[in-house]
């Protein structure tokens, strides 16, 4: 599996912040990238050009405060990026931020901080030498059905992709993944969309890009392996003319 030049400096990024101290842990493409590395996947996957993470203090921080520990935490390690918060969080909405050049002001790549929400289970995670606090694998894989289990399956077809990526490195625990969907107020929905709209499923996966040279796997692959991955937690499918 290749790392990009960002993704390379991404994960020093996150790994300063786990060194520092800061209250935070991550999720998104990051941690799963990072996980199928430490279980053995070699095949390249889709790239990403941001880091998502939670941030878990008992007093919400001002968005001064976090400007200011995570440029400390970079300054300490010596990574020349500059940090500007441009999104100040809020009910349902992340704080977002923006890491630059210090010499060319160029944004390398921003990062989206969910502030004080539920926990979720997290384990240190380890790429080429680098440490940081992830999401587990069945967090991930939670997140991931609840949102195929929804609409918005549609917008979200890098879900689909991920969960096809997972399963072939995880075997899915139903017990577990329903603990976790419990433990963080997640819940499913009838999968209506990932089941019976396949075309429009379809649509939106061909219009879906993979960043650099990549391969694109046939939707059909990704849909029937994904589908039998997730089996435990579809309905019974209802025939044609029942729908």
């Amino acid at each position: 599996m290749n790392l990009s030049a960002e993704e390379k400096i991404m994960y020093n990024v996150m790994m300063a912040i786990y060194d520092s101290r800061i209250p935070m842990s991550f999720k998104g493409s990051m941690v799963l990238k990072a996980c199928l590395l430490e279980a053995g996947y070699s095949d390249d996957t889709r790239h990403t050009v941001d880091i998502d993470g939670n941030w878990s203090s008992d007093n919400p921080p001002t968005g001064e405060e976090m400007v200011e520990s995570l440029q400390k935490a970079l300054r300490k390690n010596n990574i020349d990026l500059d940090v500007s918060i441009f999104r100040m969080y809020g009910e349902g909405r992340s704080a977002g931020f923006e890491l630059a050049d210090r010499d060319t002001g160029e944004i390398l790549f921003s990062m989206d901080v969910d502030v004080n929400r539920p926990v979720s289970s997290t384990k240190v995670y380890e790429v080429e030498g680098i440490r940081f606090l992830g999401v587990s694998p069945s967090q991930m894989i939670a997140d991931k059905i609840s949102a195929v289990s929804t609409d918005k399956v549609f917008r979200r077809i890098k879900d689909v992709v991920d969960l096809y990526y997972l399963s072939k490195v995880f075997v899915l625990d139903k017990a577990e993944i329903v603990k976790v969907l419990t433990d963080t107020g997640r819940t499913l929905d009838n999968f209506n969309g990932f089941l019976y709209r396949t075309e429009e499923l379809r649509h939106s996966y061909d219009k879906f890009r993979l960043v650099g040279d990549v391969q694109k796997p046939p939707f059909d692959e990704i849909y029937q392996s994904v589908k039998m991955y997730i089996k435990d937690f579809l309905p019974k499918e209802r025939s044609r003319d029942e729908r």
